[in-house]
């Protein structure tokens, strides 16, 4: 007889943990005879407990004042692109301070997708919120993107919004949303201005005018694995194939963290974690533990650029599946992602869709699956604008169709006409048709770092204008990737995103 399991969701807020709370978590599931927990699409921690032991787990949870949810998903959790500030990017003015004095002003659990994330990064996804707060160029003010519940409806309020106000503009967005479902929840056509003269009636909020319209940077997802360098200290990055961290993994993760004085751990939509603050000298006790794991950390790019569905075996086997394909044929996928959809309405990040055909895929012979493959027009993975490239799909056939999918966008990366979005792409200012001399380089194709014997490599204590030729021994100054690992390229076509 099979023992019936309990889905058991943990929202951490802004995907930010700190080592202790983490603790407490994990020995809690533990002690519930959990073996394995996954990260979700929004920074969310989830695991399956059997029946027998869901009333110790929820005692333990409810005693370290853990809130929780069972068999449920009624409060998304509030993702924020703090993970990433510091080692991918440096913010204007948004901190981590600033996002923990926003989260600290929720007073309510929202039932609606909130995003919290900085304009100049690509790693978070912008629009896959239901509230989508995208910092401004002006200090403590946000853009606001609302999509409207079940829809791909996107609204720009047309003002911005001060960060203290966001909680509270939140919960009146919220109400008369689900006050008013009829005109804004999961219909065909909504009036955003409806919408707005329905909430700022009832409410007084800090306002600017928006002077310039949102402009987001070219979608380039940094390489967010193993150990690397920013500053004078480590962050290392860990992903697993299945999805899966072990509970006795990831205690001793936070176990390492407390003895050195690592506060916090950060969670990504990619179901990743990130620990920033690793001292150099304490590189050789994390790896004592990836050894003692067996964890990986130099997974191929192509396998990271990867979104499917929380809890989706299927999805997960597919992708897969699918990345083995990549391989065998070595394919590049540099500024795409991919997006496995099974059910409507997920609002998955990807700039290529793979999405079944049935409805219900469980029992089903792998000859009958057919699929539909789509890109987002001018393959911006922000965009909710759909294309349909093949229909009717074997899966024999998918990894071909996806292939000259990917072959297509780089050929238009060679048309600017066909890849101008007004908003999401910045403008190409280089004169054209113009012959420029060439400049080689040097590309790690794991983290595409460029060596250039013009700068040399201060991290590495190499002088400019030392040739990349003359280096008997070279390791990646960001992902510590072995000399083996670059490839020779042009600066130039690296820059115009052609190689």
């Amino acid at each position: 007889m099979t023992m019936r399991k309990n889905l058991v969701k943990i929202n951490l807020p802004g995907g930010m943990v700190s080592a202790g709370d983490l603790y407490g978590i994990l020995d809690a599931a533990e002690k519930a005879g959990v073996e394995n927990v996954r990260f979700g699409n929004r920074q969310q921690i989830i695991f399956y407990v059997e029946e027998a032991k869901l009333e110790v787990l929820k005692q333990d949870l409810m005693a370290a004042d853990i809130m929780f949810e069972l068999d449920a998903d009624i409060h998304p959790n509030i993702i924020s692109a703090y993970a990433i500030e510091d080692v991918f990017y440096h913010a204007d003015w948004l901190r981590e301070g600033v996002y923990k004095d926003i989260l600290d002003l929720f007073d309510y659990r929202p039932q609606l997708k909130i995003n919290l994330v900085d304009n100049n990064q690509t790693f978070f996804p912008f629009f896959t919120g239901n509230l989508n707060f995208i910092a401004s160029g002006t200090s403590n003010y946000w853009y606001l993107y609302i999509r409207f519940p079940k829809t791909n409806i996107l609204y720009a309020w047309p003002s911005l919004v001060y960060s203290e106000d966001i909680p509270g503009l939140s919960s009146a967005i919220e109400s008369a949303i689900f006050d008013n479902k009829e005109q804004f929840y999961d219909q065909p056509a909504i009036e955003g201005s409806v919408l707005h003269r329905l909430v700022t009636a009832g409410g007084n909020f800090v306002v600017q005018p928006v002077t310039e319209a949102l402009k987001l940077p070219d979608f380039k997802l940094p390489y967010y694995e193993g150990f690397n360098r920013y500053g004078s200290k480590l962050w290392l990055g860990i992903y697993r194939r299945d999805e899966l961290f072990s509970v006795t993994f990831l205690k001793d993760v936070c176990r390492i963290c407390l003895k050195t004085r690592v506060g916090q751990l950060y969670t990504t939509p990619w179901k990743s974690i990130i620990i920033k603050g690793i001292e150099l000298a304490d590189r050789d006790v994390w790896d004592v533990v990836l050894c003692r794991h067996r964890i990986n950390v130099r997974h191929a790019s192509n396998e990271l650029n990867w979104q499917v569905e929380d809890l989706c075996d299927y999805g997960l086997e597919l992708k897969n599946y699918l990345v083995r394909k990549f391989n065998e044929e070595d394919v590049r996928t540099y500024r795409l992602c991919f997006a496995i959809k099974t059910q409507p309405k997920t609002g998955l990040f990807g700039s290529i869709v793979i999405r079944t055909q049935q409805q219900h895929l469980q029992g089903m012979e792998p000859g009958d699956e057919r699929f539909e493959v789509l890109h987002t027009r001018e393959f911006n993975p922000n965009s909710k604008d759909y294309i349909c490239f093949r229909k009717d799909v074997s899966r024999q056939e998918l990894s071909a169709s996806l292939i000259e999918l990917c072959n297509l966008f780089y050929e238009m990366q060679g048309e600017p006409e066909l890849m101008t979005g007004a908003v999401y792409l910045e403008e190409d200012t280089a004169a054209e048709n113009e012959e420029q001399p060439t400049h080689q380089v040097y590309q790690c194709r794991n983290c595409f770092t460029i060596y250039d014997e013009e700068q040399g490599d201060a991290l590495n204590h190499i002088a400019a204008g030392t040739p990349f030729e003359t280096l008997a021994i070279y390791n990646c100054p960001t992902c510590d990737a072995p000399k083996a690992d670059f490839m020779p390229a042009e600066l130039e076509t690296l820059l115009m995103g052609k190689a």
